[in-house]
Protein backbone atom coordinates (compact mmCIF):
# COMPACT_ATOMS: atom_id res chain seq x y z
CA UNK A 1 0.00 0.00 0.00
CA UNK A 2 1.13 3.49 -0.69
CA UNK A 3 1.59 5.91 1.40
CA UNK A 4 0.88 8.82 -0.16
CA UNK A 5 -2.72 7.93 -2.15
CA UNK A 6 -3.58 8.53 -5.77
CA UNK A 7 -5.74 11.11 -6.83
CA UNK A 8 -8.09 10.34 -9.42
CA UNK A 9 -10.64 13.52 -10.69
CA UNK A 10 -13.71 13.22 -12.78
CA UNK A 11 -14.58 16.00 -15.38
CA UNK A 12 -16.95 18.40 -15.13
CA UNK A 13 -20.68 17.03 -16.34
CA UNK A 14 -21.01 19.60 -18.98
CA UNK A 15 -17.48 19.45 -19.77
CA UNK A 16 -17.82 15.91 -20.49
CA UNK A 17 -19.67 13.43 -22.52
CA UNK A 18 -18.21 10.16 -21.06
CA UNK A 19 -20.33 9.01 -17.68
CA UNK A 20 -17.79 8.65 -14.50
CA UNK A 21 -17.66 5.04 -14.65
CA UNK A 22 -16.07 5.29 -18.05
CA UNK A 23 -13.53 7.95 -16.96
CA UNK A 24 -12.55 5.85 -14.10
CA UNK A 25 -12.11 3.14 -16.19
CA UNK A 26 -10.24 5.46 -19.24
CA UNK A 27 -7.63 6.51 -16.08
CA UNK A 28 -7.51 2.32 -14.79
CA UNK A 29 -5.81 2.00 -18.33
CA UNK A 30 -3.63 4.87 -18.75
CA UNK A 31 -2.05 5.58 -15.16
CA UNK A 32 -2.98 3.56 -12.18
CA UNK A 33 -0.99 1.30 -9.80
CA UNK A 34 -2.03 -0.52 -6.88
CA UNK A 35 -2.23 1.41 -3.76
CA UNK A 36 -4.85 4.26 -2.00
CA UNK A 37 -6.70 6.79 -3.30
CA UNK A 38 -8.57 10.05 -3.22
CA UNK A 39 -11.88 9.96 -5.52
CA UNK A 40 -12.45 13.96 -6.90
CA UNK A 41 -16.31 13.58 -8.71
CA UNK A 42 -16.34 17.48 -9.07
CA UNK A 43 -20.31 18.59 -9.78
CA UNK A 44 -21.36 15.08 -10.61
CA UNK A 45 -23.83 13.38 -8.26
CA UNK A 46 -23.20 9.51 -8.27
CA UNK A 47 -26.45 7.09 -7.65
CA UNK A 48 -25.49 4.25 -5.05
CA UNK A 49 -25.13 2.10 -7.97
CA UNK A 50 -22.88 4.24 -10.01
CA UNK A 51 -20.69 4.42 -7.07
CA UNK A 52 -20.60 0.73 -6.19
CA UNK A 53 -19.83 0.16 -9.51
CA UNK A 54 -16.68 2.56 -9.08
CA UNK A 55 -15.30 0.79 -6.37
CA UNK A 56 -15.80 -2.93 -7.78
CA UNK A 57 -13.72 -1.83 -11.00
CA UNK A 58 -11.16 0.35 -8.57
CA UNK A 59 -10.88 -2.91 -6.05
CA UNK A 60 -10.45 -5.01 -9.20
CA UNK A 61 -7.19 -3.01 -9.65
CA UNK A 62 -6.31 -3.10 -6.55
CA UNK A 63 -7.04 0.35 -5.65
CA UNK A 64 -8.88 1.19 -1.79
CA UNK A 65 -10.81 4.62 -1.72
CA UNK A 66 -9.81 6.24 1.34
CA UNK A 67 -11.62 9.44 0.28
CA UNK A 68 -14.42 10.64 -1.37
CA UNK A 69 -14.89 14.81 -2.50
CA UNK A 70 -17.59 16.87 -4.34
CA UNK A 71 -18.59 19.71 -5.09
CA UNK A 72 -22.06 19.45 -3.29
CA UNK A 73 -23.33 17.76 -0.05
CA UNK A 74 -25.63 15.74 -2.92
CA UNK A 75 -22.52 14.20 -4.51
CA UNK A 76 -21.29 12.61 -1.27
CA UNK A 77 -24.36 10.87 -0.02
CA UNK A 78 -23.84 7.30 -1.88
CA UNK A 79 -20.17 7.59 -0.41
CA UNK A 80 -21.16 8.29 2.98
CA UNK A 81 -24.06 5.57 2.61
CA UNK A 82 -20.90 2.93 2.06
CA UNK A 83 -19.42 4.63 4.48
CA UNK A 84 -16.48 6.66 2.90
CA UNK A 85 -15.29 8.99 4.28
CA UNK A 86 -16.20 12.29 2.40
CA UNK A 87 -15.22 15.97 2.28
CA UNK A 88 -16.53 18.87 0.03
CA UNK A 89 -14.43 20.64 -2.14
CA UNK A 90 -14.84 23.99 -3.52
CA UNK A 91 -16.07 24.86 -6.98
CA UNK A 92 -14.56 27.05 -9.67
CA UNK A 93 -15.87 30.42 -8.19
CA UNK A 94 -15.93 34.35 -8.29
CA UNK A 95 -13.20 35.44 -6.33
CA UNK A 96 -15.56 37.25 -3.60
CA UNK A 97 -17.03 33.08 -3.39
CA UNK A 98 -13.63 31.90 -3.46
CA UNK A 99 -12.86 33.82 -0.40
CA UNK A 100 -15.89 33.07 1.30
CA UNK A 101 -15.76 30.62 4.35
CA UNK A 102 -17.63 27.50 4.13
CA UNK A 103 -19.80 26.18 7.09
CA UNK A 104 -19.05 23.07 8.98
CA UNK A 105 -21.10 20.19 7.68
CA UNK A 106 -22.71 17.61 10.07
CA UNK A 107 -23.66 14.47 8.44
CA UNK A 108 -26.40 12.24 10.43
CA UNK A 109 -26.99 8.78 8.93
CA UNK A 110 -30.47 7.46 9.82
CA UNK A 111 -34.07 8.41 10.59
CA UNK A 112 -34.93 10.68 13.18
CA UNK A 113 -38.09 9.75 14.92
CA UNK A 114 -40.53 11.08 17.21
CA UNK A 115 -38.60 12.56 20.26
CA UNK A 116 -35.64 13.11 18.77
CA UNK A 117 -33.91 16.32 18.56
CA UNK A 118 -30.64 16.70 16.43
CA UNK A 119 -29.23 20.02 17.03
CA UNK A 120 -25.49 21.45 15.24
CA UNK A 121 -23.60 24.77 15.10
CA UNK A 122 -22.85 24.65 11.48
CA UNK A 123 -25.19 22.87 8.39
CA UNK A 124 -26.47 19.20 8.80
CA UNK A 125 -26.88 16.32 6.12
CA UNK A 126 -29.93 14.21 6.91
CA UNK A 127 -29.53 10.29 5.20
CA UNK A 128 -33.08 9.48 6.10
CA UNK A 129 -36.64 11.22 7.01
CA UNK A 130 -37.37 13.03 9.90
CA UNK A 131 -40.43 11.76 11.05
CA UNK A 132 -43.31 13.64 12.91
CA UNK A 133 -42.57 14.80 16.59
CA UNK A 134 -38.87 14.72 15.47
CA UNK A 135 -36.48 18.38 15.30
CA UNK A 136 -33.55 18.80 14.06
CA UNK A 137 -31.88 22.58 13.96
CA UNK A 138 -28.92 24.31 12.82
CA UNK A 139 -26.95 28.04 12.80
CA UNK A 140 -26.50 26.80 8.85
CA UNK A 141 -28.37 25.19 6.35
CA UNK A 142 -30.60 21.47 7.05
CA UNK A 143 -30.27 19.47 4.19
CA UNK A 144 -32.47 16.06 4.56
CA UNK A 145 -31.95 13.03 1.67
CA UNK A 146 -35.34 11.92 2.64
CA UNK A 147 -38.83 13.56 3.92
CA UNK A 148 -38.96 15.83 6.42
CA UNK A 149 -42.35 15.31 8.68
CA UNK A 150 -40.86 16.81 11.70
CA UNK A 151 -39.62 20.37 12.63
CA UNK A 152 -36.28 21.96 10.72
CA UNK A 153 -35.31 25.41 11.58
CA UNK A 154 -32.25 26.57 9.50
CA UNK A 155 -30.39 29.51 10.79
CA UNK A 156 -31.11 29.11 14.40
CA UNK A 157 -28.83 32.12 15.24
CA UNK A 158 -29.86 34.41 12.91
CA UNK A 159 -29.15 33.38 9.52
CA UNK A 160 -31.12 34.37 7.04
CA UNK A 161 -29.23 32.93 4.23
CA UNK A 162 -29.76 29.38 5.31
CA UNK A 163 -32.44 27.01 4.16
CA UNK A 164 -34.39 24.13 4.41
CA UNK A 165 -33.99 21.49 1.91
CA UNK A 166 -35.64 17.98 1.50
CA UNK A 167 -36.48 15.03 -1.26
CA UNK A 168 -39.82 15.88 0.42
CA UNK A 169 -40.92 19.41 2.44
CA UNK A 170 -44.27 17.91 4.50
CA UNK A 171 -43.52 19.29 7.93
CA UNK A 172 -45.41 20.42 11.01
CA UNK A 173 -43.13 23.77 11.03
CA UNK A 174 -40.62 25.32 8.81
CA UNK A 175 -38.11 27.87 10.97
CA UNK A 176 -35.42 29.90 9.27
CA UNK A 177 -33.76 32.42 11.23
CA UNK A 178 -37.14 34.14 13.25
CA UNK A 179 -39.44 32.97 10.02
CA UNK A 180 -42.45 30.13 11.18
CA UNK A 181 -44.15 28.57 8.35
CA UNK A 182 -46.27 25.28 7.47
CA UNK A 183 -45.04 22.63 4.99
CA UNK A 184 -47.13 22.58 1.36
CA UNK A 185 -49.64 20.20 1.29
CA UNK A 186 -49.40 19.58 -2.56
CA UNK A 187 -46.65 17.39 -4.15
CA UNK A 188 -43.27 18.49 -5.70
CA UNK A 189 -42.81 18.71 -8.82
CA UNK A 190 -41.35 14.96 -10.34
CA UNK A 191 -37.60 15.11 -9.95
CA UNK A 192 -37.21 18.20 -8.08
CA UNK A 193 -35.94 18.00 -4.69
CA UNK A 194 -37.96 20.89 -2.65
CA UNK A 195 -36.30 23.48 -0.56
CA UNK A 196 -37.62 26.65 2.10
CA UNK A 197 -36.07 29.90 1.64
CA UNK A 198 -36.61 33.30 3.35
CA UNK A 199 -37.76 35.64 0.41
CA UNK A 200 -38.92 39.28 1.77
CA UNK A 201 -39.25 38.50 4.98
CA UNK A 202 -41.68 35.91 4.43
CA UNK A 203 -40.53 31.53 4.06
CA UNK A 204 -41.43 30.53 0.20
CA UNK A 205 -41.19 27.02 -1.04
CA UNK A 206 -39.50 26.52 -4.30
CA UNK A 207 -37.70 23.77 -6.66
CA UNK A 208 -34.25 23.53 -4.86
CA UNK A 209 -30.44 23.93 -6.45
CA UNK A 210 -28.23 21.13 -5.18
CA UNK A 211 -25.23 23.43 -4.81
CA UNK A 212 -23.84 23.58 -0.94
CA UNK A 213 -20.26 24.36 -0.70
CA UNK A 214 -19.72 23.31 2.61
CA UNK A 215 -16.61 21.88 4.72
CA UNK A 216 -17.38 18.14 6.04
CA UNK A 217 -17.21 18.00 9.76
CA UNK A 218 -18.72 15.27 11.78
CA UNK A 219 -20.55 11.85 10.80
CA UNK A 220 -22.97 10.51 13.59
CA UNK A 221 -25.70 7.90 13.60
Amino acid sequence: MQAVPQHLRLTAQARSSASALEEVAAWLNSASEPGSLWLHCSDRVLTLPERRAIQDLLGGAGLLVERVQAETALGLVAAAALGLETSLSQPDATPELARAEPQRLTIHRGTLRSGDHLEVDGSVLVLGDVNPGARVSAAGDVRIWGRLRGVAHAGSGGNQQARIVALQLRPLQLRIAGAVARGPDDQPPTGFCEQAVLRGGAIAIEPAEPQWPLETGSVSG
